[in-house]
């Protein structure tokens, strides 16, 4: 048999990560995008061609892209194309496929980066800005209970998004997400959060099973009773012209609302995620029990967050250190 070429592999790699890997459609689509995007630079090469040299070259040449519209790459893509290289060289190597070794593709070293997140003023203007739109009553309560949500839990915006209303438990507050690979976690309601999801929910009248969805005007707000499910569109939508919201339809609501409050910073749900977290750490939560409460795999995802406990042992150096010193020359 034939040495294969990389694009005769491709489709079975893609099809081991849906299967046997659990991995979100979007993941598999971003896979197959960084690797089509050297499959074309590199010509199609035979899996074993794919040496050092190669690799050396494409990441220069990944260096180097300038795209008229978005700029150079950003490290962190350039990065996203190497992993998504070497899962593809790690599957081929456990498949037996000659081809160079995973562990030899190093990837780009990246500056420290600190999270975005709301300090406490600019955080209550926006959690208080669907109060004041003037939209329908429907729609200030879902937009609500969507940022209330977002702070209260820490959750993706794509786990948002996919929530279906009998997955939240009222009576308790707490409820399961799916996450990234599939993994499960429990998410905490607090008190406001529950409150706002309830007035929501009283308000809704339509069968659409998901926990956020579209309010067409044509519909008053509140949908249609037995509808179902049509299969055209991104969204799921259904005969009474609601939808589930789609995460970038909630993306936009966010942004909506920061700039409205005046927030000067750029918004996003993952901004409301770093919020969370460091509300946590900043009143005492564990980087262990924060990392458990965002679904990270491993703790160094979680350890962007030390700005916070930096400052948390500034604090205790400034209140302990050295007091005999700084009491003498006071006197």
């Amino acid at each position: 048999m034939n040495a294969p070429k990389v694009s005769q592999l491709l489709r079975q790699f893609l099809e081991y990560l849906e299967i046997e890997k659990g991995r979100s459609g979007l993941t598999i689509r971003n896979y197959e995008f960084y690797l089509m995007r050297f499959i074309t630079w590199a010509k199609d090469p035979l899996a074993k061609d794919i040496n050092s040299e190669l690799v050396r070259q494409y990441r220069l040449f990944l260096n180097r892209i300038d795209d008229p519209h978005r700029g150079i790459l950003k490290k962190s893509t350039q990065n996203y194309h190497l992993i998504a290289l070497r899962s593809f060289l790690k599957y081929l190597t456990r498949h037996d496929v000659e081809t160079m070794a995973p562990d030899k593709i190093e990837l780009a070293k990246q500056d420290s980066r600190e999270p975005s997140y709301l300090d406490g003023t600019d955080l209550e203007r926006l959690l208080h800005g669907p109060s004041l739109s003037d939209t329908s009553p429907i729609l200030k309560s879902r937009d609500k209970a969507i940022l209330e949500l977002f702070f209260s839990t820490g959750i993706r915006v794509s786990e948002l998004a996919s929530l279906k209303i009998d997955q939240i438990n009222l009576d308790r507050d707490e409820f399961t997400v799916r996450g990234k690979g599939d993994k499960i976690r429990v998410v905490f309601l607090s008190s406001q959060a529950r409150f706002y999801l309830k007035e929501y929910l009283a308000q809704r009248k339509d069968d659409c099973p998901y926990l956020f969805i579209r309010h067409d005007r044509a519909s008053g707000g509140l949908g249609k009773k037995n509808i179902k499910p049509l299969t055209s569109g991104k969204a799921e939508k259904y005969e009474s012209g609601t939808a589930a919201l789609t995460p970038r339809s909630i993306e936009r609501l966010v942004k909506h609302y920061a700039a409205a409050a005046g927030i000067p910073k750029k918004v996003s749900p993952h901004t409301l995620r770093h919020s969370f977290a460091t509300d946590l750490l900043m009143n005492g939560a564990d980087l262990r029990s924060v990392q458990s409460m965002l679904g990270h795999a491993s703790i160094t995802t979680t350890q962007i967050y030390t700005h916070i406990t930096n400052q948390q042992l500034r604090e205790v150096h400034e209140a302990f250190h050295n007091r005999k010193y700084k009491k003498e020359n006071e006197e």
